[in-house]
């Protein structure tokens, strides 16, 4: 991944992130330390691995909008923050590690796809996805503006108890569904979304596939409130 960069201090970062009005709990859990900062919208052909990418600091920042071909992705511990102060267009997120990814605007995607707990992930503005699977305690920390979009996730993480539940068969491709007893428990990767196999979503996600069904019902625009 190829991205012209320039080292910024923690001082210096901060200074930007006050500049373009990153709220101060946004970013006073990333480490203070040096990041790389793309300045300007940046457009990334393909995934957005964050697991490969080799910053010369702790992250990257990117002072406008991001705009990922292919899917955001995290499936280790260790990867680099990723913080973007304009809007983040991508076909999917996908975080399964310690992912640190900030958004100040709007979060556009196919897919969203939260697993595990030890994250910060925070986007100021709305999230719109075509689909959000949240699963094993993922939350976003914060979620500023509206999620717009069928969620999948078990009882405990619904976010609004008044919102109808979601099908899985009305959402996905059947290609990432459970099949039943025969699933292999490791395939799953501790996926607990209702009817969601991990395994089987992240291959699709990482092949560049579609997730979710091209019929109204996946297209419908269930909103709800803000979290954090």
């Amino acid at each position: 991944m190829n991205i012209t960069t320039t080292p910024h201090s923690w001082d210096e970062s901060v200074a930007l992130f006050e500049r373009r009005g990153l709220p101060e709990d946004s970013y006073e859990n990333l480490y203070e330390e040096e990041y790389d900062v793309h300045t300007g919208d940046l457009a990334v052909e393909g995934h957005l691995d964050l697991d490969a990418a080799e910053p010369d600091g702790t992250g990257y920042i990117v002072d406008g909008d991001l705009t990922v071909g292919g899917a955001v992705l995290n499936t280790d511990d260790g990867c680099p923050a990723l913080i973007v102060l304009g809007d983040l267009r991508a076909a999917a997120v996908y975080l399964e590690g310690d992912a640190k990814l900030l958004v100040r605007g709007d979060v556009r995607v196919g897919a969203f796809v939260g697993h595990t707990t030890d994250k910060l992930v925070m986007i100021n503005g709305d999230l719109h996805a075509e689909v959000t699977v949240l699963s094993s305690e993922f939350e976003p920390d914060l979620i500023g503006g509206t999620l717009h979009g069928p969620v999948l996730a078990p009882p405990y993480l619904a976010p609004d108890p008044q919102a109808p539940p979601v099908a899985p068969e009305t959402v996905l491709v059947p290609e990432v569904l459970r099949t039943g007893a025969g699933d292999d428990p490791d395939a799953l990767r501790g996926f607990d979304a209702p009817g969601v196999h991990g395994g089987r979503l992240l291959r699709r996600i990482e092949a560049g596939l579609p997730v979710t069904l091209d019929t109204p019902e996946a297209a419908g625009r269930q909103t709800r409130a803000p979290v954090g």
